[in-house]
């Protein structure tokens, strides 16, 4: 039948087979992510549908607009055999690597990151050695890998590239309905792109996917790509948000600046002290946590690759109640015993880049990392540049390749002096210590840098990032068997990484630098290998270690309410009795107590402030959901409930200020423009 074979019809048959290859492509990212989705319930699914189709429309229409203009535009250049051949070449190819590849990369992506690919990903997968990762993950998940080149085999038989297109109208009428064709089609994939037609509609975000389902994970589900690339592609130079309250209003609610209590310009409106409550845990001995008592010590802090509370018996010891294994942890939890731990202490992002300004800086990530914004070229005053200021050494060491993963970078903008990587390493060892994908073993890395401290100047300032708790889950040879196997594929480089803690501490625990140390301990991230149902979900997906340890002190205790990473650049300068005005988002977790402690994250498109009783989630308009901190599963929502007022106008406030500060470029507090000015 000719008129089946118009070029309108051909159109919409191809793009309803985009429809189905990318209902096949989520179909496949469901069943390689099952248990960290959890399942689908029948009462939700036609819900679930109905979003999945609304950005499968963004997807199809992103990917295809050219090719749309390709079949629509009326010349009879489209009836040319060329033509022909650019539209078919174009459809398969763009959609292959679109619809497909990213689809299929994302299912692999999403069981490490519990997020889906965006812009982001592109630019910062820039690493040596990511060839040679997509490589192995290729061969690791090769059924996913042959059920995307199935998908992209069917693009390319049911787009019937042979059959001929069909023209109904002659002469003038060709043009004129040609015309009024396209011009439909350009309204179409407007409206398609928007997520409607009215003046109210904005265009569709990211965050438009908890609107058909109150869980995160299936509202990750729905999303699709390449809307989620594209939709985010140039989005880290565009700062919008909500302006909630006036510039007096929000500073009397929240203000980054801080001006420690004991300094002559210290005032109630300059620093996050709302109120003290005498619930937050604080050691008895309450001097070990005074505003100085670790003055003049050292300071070096451990950021731990995938170092989840899940992996401490001490940290979650429910989780073990039954096991005979009692975590995988051992030496870290008799330092935690020793030292102060802060048992509720929380990841600001599930990235290693988001990591480095959380704790360094007290700078979070929200939409997009910190790090990736071009404002964050802008000046700023982290921890390291100040202690370098006060007489420090700044050292920061990783044992991957110089430059790799933007640490380097970002440890220069924040004031290291010195950094320290795989090369530094093998020009004094040689190369017989890399692990093959990521950099020196953990063990040998660590020992490097206890001798690096060893003819180091005190006082010193240094940061280590560990490599080994990571994908590809591998140990050296000489441990095989020697850890227990246990209950996911990292609990080994878990093990191993404590032995190497253990190690470390043994070859250097008399030294004087190491007896004159305040040590910090604290995860990137949580692993993306999880045996427990509390860390599919949030808030336990971002619970990780976060502890001090300094020897020949009196510092020691627990922290029983929440925490998070962005608090430990305040916390140590309170210690250490740094007494000038600094910019931080966290707070002195010793001396600046509040009555609405919260740790908040950017989780899956919507805000997150993690309480000590609640699990607020708040979508930039209206607290969306309320949690309780026992349900786990995030069955029952308690939005409207439960009073999340002071929580909602907390996360404004915050959220007003960050971005506030960022479209401005402003990290520094007028005070220090003096002393920083040059970092």
């Amino acid at each position: 039948m000719r008129l089946l074979r118009t070029h309108t019809a051909l159109l919409l048959r191809r793009i309803l087979l985009l429809y189905v290859v990318l209902a096949l492509g989520r179909a496949i990212f469901y069943i390689a992510n099952r248990e960290l989705i959890g399942p689908l319930p029948a009462a939700e699914w036609w819900q679930l549908i109905c979003g999945s189709l609304k950005f499968d429309t963004v997807s199809i229409l992103y990917a295809n607009a050219i090719y749309i203009l390709l079949a629509l535009v009326p010349l009879h250049l489209r009836e040319k055999a060329w033509w022909q051949n650019i539209m078919f070449w174009y459809y398969v190819v763009a959609n292959a690597l679109l619809a497909v590849a990213l689809n299929i990369a994302d299912a692999i992506y999403f069981r490490y990151t519990q997020k889906r690919f965006t812009a982001d990903e592109i630019f910062f997968a820039d690493n040596d050695n990511s060839l040679q990762l997509a490589v192995r993950f290729a061969a690791e998940n090769w059924p996913l890998v042959l059920a995307g080149a199935a998908l992209i085999a069917l693009l390319a038989w049911g787009y019937r590239r042979r059959t001929r297109p069909e023209v109904l109208f002659a002469g003038a009428w060709y043009y004129m309905t040609g015309t009024v064709i396209l011009l439909v089609a350009t309204a179409l994939t407007i409206g398609g792109i928007r997520g409607g037609f009215t003046k109210m509609t904005r265009p569709i975000t990211l965050s438009n996917a908890t609107l058909y389902t109150s869980d995160n994970a299936r509202a990750t589900l729905i999303l699709s790509n390449p809307f989620c690339v594209l939709r985010t592609a140039g989005s880290s130079s565009a700062i919008r948000y909500e302006h909630y309250f006036d510039e007096a209003q929000l500073d009397a609610i929240y203000s980054p600046v801080h001006r420690p209590a004991y300094h002559p310009q210290a005032t109630a409106g300059d620093s996050m002290v709302l109120a003290v409550r005498d619930t937050t845990g604080l050691a008895a001995d309450t001097t070990a946590v005074a505003a100085g008592s670790m003055r003049g010590r050292n300071v070096v802090i451990f950021i731990m690759e995938s170092f989840s509370a899940e992996h401490s018996a001490l940290l979650r010891p429910e989780l073990y109640a039954d096991k005979a294994q009692k975590g995988y942890t051992p030496f870290l939890d008799s330092l935690m015993r020793n030292g102060y731990t802060f048992r509720r202490m929380y990841a600001n992002g599930k990235r290693s880049i988001q990591a480095l300004p959380a704790v360094w800086s007290s700078i979070p990530s929200f939409k997009t990392p910190f790090v990736l914004m071009p404002q964050s070229l802008a000046p700023t005053y982290s921890l390291p540049a100040i202690l370098a200021d006060e007489g420090y050494r700044t050292l920061f060491f990783c044992g991957s390749d110089r430059g790799s993963m933007g640490f380097g970078a970002y440890a220069n903008a924040a004031g290291i002096e010195e950094s320290y990587s795989r090369e530094d390493y093998e020009k004094e060892h040689g190369r017989g210590d890399f692990d093959g994908y990521w950099g020196i073993w953990d063990e040998e890395f660590m020992q490097y840098m206890g001798e690096v401290l060893d003819r180091t100047q005190q006082p010193f300032f240094a940061s280590m990032f560990t490599l080994s708790s990571h994908h590809p889950f591998v140990i050296p040879d000489r441990y095989k068997g020697r850890f227990p196997e246990g209950l996911t594929k990292n609990h080994p480089c878990v093990a191993y990484v404590d032995n190497a803690f253990r190690l470390f501490c043994e070859r250097f625990q008399d030294k004087p630098w190491f007896r004159n140390t305040i040590f910090v301990f604290v995860a990137d991230h949580v692993s993306s290998e999880k045996f427990s149902e509390a860390f599919l979900h949030s808030p336990s997906d971002y619970h990780i270690f976060g502890f001090m340890y300094a020897p020949d002190s009196r510092l020691h205790g627990e922290y029983d309410s929440v925490a998070s990473q962005i608090d430990i650049m305040p916390t140590l300068l309170g210690l250490l009795g740094y007494d000038r005005p600094y910019f931080a988002f966290g707070r002195d977790l010793f001396n600046e107590p509040t009555d609405t402690p919260a740790a908040v994250n950017y989780d899956n498109n919507i805000y997150q402030a993690i309480t000590d009783d609640y699990l607020v989630r708040f979508d930039e308009e209206r607290v969306r959901d309320v949690y309780a901190e026992d349900d786990i599963r995030l069955e029952r929502n308690l939005a409207g409930q439960v009073a999340s007022e002071p929580v909602e106008r907390y996360l404004k406030a915050l959220i007003q200020s960050y971005y506030t500060h960022v479209e401005n470029k402003n990290y520094i507090v007028n005070d220090t423009l003096s002393r920083g000015s040059d970092r």
